[in-house]
C-alpha cells in the first residue's frame, strides 16, 4: 500500500462504484485500489445516499461539503468565545474540555477538537496558539535538557520510599529555582506532589542562606501531616537542606545529575509559570503582590491529573481529610 495517504478523488469514486457494482467485497476493492479496508469502508459509509446507496459524483459532493463546513466552536459562538476566554487565562485545550465535561456543560468538545480549531488555517492569524503552553506556531515537540553538578553528602531520590513516585500520599513535596537571564532575580518555586499544590517566592539571589530561608517561611506553618519529603535538584542552592530537615522535620531527597525529569511535576509547573515570565523577563519589574497573582491562578486552574479539580480544592480537602 502507499506509503502517504491521499484523499479520495472523483476518479477513483468511479472506478470504487464500478467494483461495487461488480459485486466484489470491500477486502478485495482494497486490494485492487492499493487502499486499507478501513478507508473503503469509511468511504462508502460517509458518502453515501440515505437511500441511492454510493454514488460517485453525490459523494464527492458531499465530500466537498464537508470540507467547507465550518467547526463546531465557529457554528457555537458561544462556546467558541468561551474556549478563547479560557486560553487567555492560561487554561491548556485539555483542561479546558475536562471542566466543560466535569460541569455537565451543554456543549461538550474534546481538546483535539480545540488544537484543530486552534492551527485551523482560517482562525490561525488570530495567533491563538500564543496562549499554549509552549505558544508554537506548529505543533510538535521540542527537546531540552538541563545539566547540573551533584551536591556531596546528600540523600538520593533512589533511597526515597518507592510508595512516594505512586502520588497516593499527602505531603510530599518537590522545589526548584526559577532563574532569569537578567540575573536580577529568581522565582522560588515548591509544589505538594499529590495535589499540585504551587507555592512560589521571588528571591534576589541564588544563595543557599536565602533560599532556605524562604522555604522555612513558606512551610514552617503548614501542619506536620502536610510535610514528609522533599526532592530537590542539585543546584547549590539547595545546599544547607540540613537546616530544612531540623527546621521542618522533614526529609530531603535529590534527583540524580542530569536527571530533572525524575521530579518532573515540579518541571512542568516552572513551565507554566514561563508563560507569563519567560525567560528574558526582568523579575526586578514584578512586585511580590504580581508573583502571588501568578501563583493564585495556576493553583485555580482545572489539571487533568486531578479530574479537573484545582489544586487549591485539591489541598483543601487533604488537609482536612489528615485533620
Amino acid at each position: 500500500m502507499g506509503k502517504y495517504y491521499k484523499h479520495f478523488d472523483l476518479d477513483e469514486r468511479f472506478e470504487l462504484y464500478r467494483l461495487i457494482e461488480a459485486g466484489i467485497s470491500q477486502k478485495e476493492i482494497a486490494v485492487l485500489m492499493d487502499r486499507k479496508e478501513s478507508t473503503i469502508s469509511r468511504e462508502i459509509k460517509r458518502n453515501s445516499l440515505p437511500k441511492g446507496g454510493y454514488k460517485p459524483a453525490s459523494a464527492d459532493r458531499i465530500s466537498r461539503s464537508r470540507k467547507r463546513r465550518q467547526c463546531r466552536l465557529e457554528r457555537l459562538s458561544l462556546l467558541g468565545q468561551h474556549v478563547c476566554d479560557r486560553l487567555a487565562m492560561g487554561w491548556s485545550p485539555e483542561q479546558i474540555a475536562g471542566r466543560l465535561r466535569r460541569d455537565q456543560s451543554e456543549h461538550i468538545v474534546s481538546h483535539e477538537t480545540i488544537y484543530r480549531y486552534i492551527y485551523r488555517p482560517k482562525i490561525k492569524p488570530e495567533k491563538l496558539y500564543k496562549y499554549l503552553p509552549r505558544a508554537k506556531a506548529k505543533r510538535g515537540r521540542r527537546y531540552y535538557k538541563c545539566r547540573r553538578e551533584p551536591l556531596p553528602n546528600k540523600r538520593s531520590i533512589h533511597d526515597r520510599p518507592a510508595h512516594i513516585d505512586k502520588r497516593e500520599e499527602f505531603g510530599h513535596w518537590e522545589g526548584d529555582l526559577i532563574a532569569f537571564r537578567t540575573q536580577k532575580g529568581n522565582i522560588l518555586t515548591l509544589m505538594e506532589r499529590k495535589t499540585r499544590f504551587t507555592l512560589t517566592a521571588p528571591l534576589q539571589t541564588k544563595t543557599a542562606i536565602e533560599t532556605t530561608q524562604a522555604i522555612l517561611d513558606k512551610l514552617m506553618f503548614l501542619p506536620k501531616t502536610a510535610l514528609k519529603t522533599i526532592t530537590f535538584d542539585n543546584g547549590g542552592e539547595f545546599s544547607h537542606f540540613k537546616k530544612l530537615e531540623e527546621g521542618l522535620k522533614i526529609m530531603t531527597y535529590f534527583c540524580d545529575p542530569h536527571s530533572p525529569w525524575q521530579r518532573g511535576g515540579i518541571e512542568n509547573i516552572n513551565g507554566i509559570l514561563r508563560r507569563d515570565m519567560p525567560r528574558k523577563t526582568d523579575i526586578s519589574d514584578y512586585s511580590e503582590r504580581d508573583v502571588d497573582d501568578m501563583t493564585w491562578n495556576l493553583n485555580m486552574t482545572p489539571r487533568k491529573c486531578l479530574d479537573f479539580r484545582t489544586p487549591v480544592e485539591a489541598f483543601i480537602d487533604n488537609l482536612q481529610y489528615c485533620t
